[in-house]
C-alpha cells in the first residue's frame, strides 16, 4: 500500500524542503515541485513532495489527517 502524507512546507534549501507534519519535521525532495513555496501544503510520498494543494484543501486535509491520527486516543 502506498501512502502520501500532507504537511506544511516550512523552509527550502538547495531543492530540499523541511516539512512540518503537525510538530514533526522531516526533509523532502522538491525536485518535482519547483513552484512550491514556504507556507504551502504539500503531499509527500517516499521522500518526494508530489503535489501542492490550495490553501483551503490543504488545511482541510491536515485537519482530517490529524483527526484520524488522534482517533481512539484519550
Amino acid at each position: 500500500m502506498c501512502l502520501a502524507i500532507p504537511g506544511k512546507l516550512v523552509s527550502v534549501q538547495n531543492g530540499e524542503g523541511k516539512i512540518d507534519y503537525g510538530g514533526v519535521t522531516k526533509n523532502a525532495d522538491l525536485t518535482l515541485l519547483p513552484e512550491a513555496r514556504v507556507g504551502d501544503t504539500v503531499i509527500v510520498h517516499a521522500g518526494f513532495a508530489i503535489a501542492v494543494l490550495d490553501e483551503k484543501a490543504g488545511d482541510e486535509l491536515i485537519r482530517l489527517t490529524s483527526e484520524i491520527n488522534s482517533y481512539g486516543k484519550t
